[in-house]
């Protein structure tokens, strides 16, 4: 038997171990140990790359920063910050068609900013928006879709854990990324918040306009959110100018996050291990995941496809942007049922020589593939920002969540075409 064919029915097992449910991190680990076993012969071989590669990826210092992002938002979101921030921006957008869900993706937005994951920033948002939606009558549709669209902008909007592993794995600078997220993802949240009043302007029913609001609430209310503001200025701004690396930006976060919670007097011994608890389960997640795919990718280097699957696309004669087009569409289809992290960890190995080959940039690619992955978990029929919200309101339908979505899908797929034609959204801050 070939190298390739035992590649592929690596591939084709791992894809239904997915779809049986299986822990991505173990399918992708086990599935790669056993493809290396079966291409190599020898056991003693497969047995040191599993301890290797789950070694060096637990202690590994570039790492370090995601743990500390993710204490950042975690201690965010239990003092109270998201609550803050959805208050303050229903206070400015709330006299807006539709200005509750146009004040959900602002703060869906300001709270991606310090959490860095999607279905961490949905269920935030699901407890937060939703009641108040269902209270001043708003359509639970409309309301579910915003929260579930709303949630991925988290992993676009710098500090992002996609971003994090993406830049690891090609030796891009994540601080380059996370730059390069902030204009397409500010883009996004506009465009998501223009739809909302659009749609509410000709039908009111679905998002009655906010009781009026004086300037000196709407004032006020800053004062609840500026602290984070600043917070997310002098990390960002830090890794801008370069007084940090990724790793010391994500510490700075981190002990601000804690400095902002003790002065609000939030700080609690149970708060605090709560949110330690968290981060240690997320981080180990993270971090399983990667290990896995860091052995499955080392199958499939052995096997000799992702070679071979740069050759074939690179030596076929169409244009450049055809065989961009044809692995957009291949994350997007993927995307709608393996999970996202573990999407860009298994094919980036493959896809990421043929980009080069072809010419683009890889920074612009990556956000580009942030885009397209957000597509894939606000679509049918594993999004699991969609699966989040319907899991935190249970008495919304999931096929309710799913068609309250549809629209936003939409809007993503003409904000990865806006990138394709116009780089520079994603290029320009990078480049000064």
């Amino acid at each position: 038997m070939s190298t390739v064919t035992i590649g592929l029915l690596g591939l084709a097992l791992l894809l239904i171990l997915l779809l049986a449910s299986m822990p991505v991190g173990f399918c992708l680990a086990v599935v790669g140990a056993l493809g290396f076993l079966a291409v190599v012969g020898n056991p003693l071989a497969a047995y040191h790359l599993i301890v290797t590669v789950f070694y060096e990826t637990f202690g590994n210092y570039d790492f370090t920063v995601i743990p500390l992002f993710i204490l950042m938002g975690q201690i965010a979101f239990h003092s109270g910050i998201s609550k803050r921030l959805f208050d303050t921006a229903y206070k400015w957008c709330g006299r807006l068609p539709g200005g509750l869900a146009v004040a959900t993706v602002g703060a869906c937005t300001a709270f991606g900013a310090i959490c860095g994951s999607g279905p961490a920033t949905a269920a935030t948002m699901s407890a937060v928006a939703l009641p108040e939606m269902r209270k001043r009558g708003y359509s639970l549709r409309l309301g579910a879709g915003t929260i579930a669209a709303g949630g991925s902008l988290g992993m676009l909007i710098p500090p992002s854990v996609v971003f994090i592993v993406y830049g690891i794995m090609t030796e891009i600078s994540p601080a380059k990324l996370f730059l390069a997220g902030i204009i397409p993802g500010l883009m996004l949240a506009l465009m998501f918040s223009a739809y909302i009043c659009l749609t509410c302007l000709r039908h009111p029913e679905l998002g009655p306009v906010a009781p009026a609001c004086s300037w000196k609430e709407r004032l006020k209310s800053l004062g609840g959110v500026v602290e984070i503001l600043l917070l997310f200025v002098l990390v960002m701004g830090g890794l801008f100018v370069g007084w940090f690396t990724p790793t010391e930006a994500a510490a700075v976060g981190a002990l601000g996050s804690l400095a902002i919670a003790a002065c609000r007097r939030v700080l609690t011994v149970k708060m605090l291990v709560r949110s330690l608890l968290e981060t240690i389960r997320t981080s180990c997640m993270v971090l399983t995941i990667i290990a896995g795919a860091m052995i499955f990718s080392r199958f499939l280097a052995v096997t000799g496809i992702p070679a071979a699957i740069a050759e074939a696309l690179t030596s076929v004669a169409m244009p450049p942007w055809l065989t961009l087009a044809c692995i957009l569409i291949f994350f997007i289809m993927a995307g709608t049922v393996v999970d996202n992290l573990a999407l860009v960890l298994m094919t980036i190995p493959i896809f990421y020589p043929v980009i080069l080959k072809l010419g683009f940039d890889p920074v612009w690619f990556g956000t580009v593939i942030v885009v397209v992955v957000q597509i894939g978990v606000i679509s049918p029929p594993v999004g699991v920002n969609a699966y989040v919200v319907s899991g935190m309101i249970r008495d919304i339908p999931l096929s309710d969540v799913f068609r309250g979505c549809l629209p936003f899908l939409w809007i993503l797929m003409l904000g990865t075409v806006l990138l394709i034609l116009f780089p520079s959204l994603a290029l320009w801050l990078p480049s000064l």
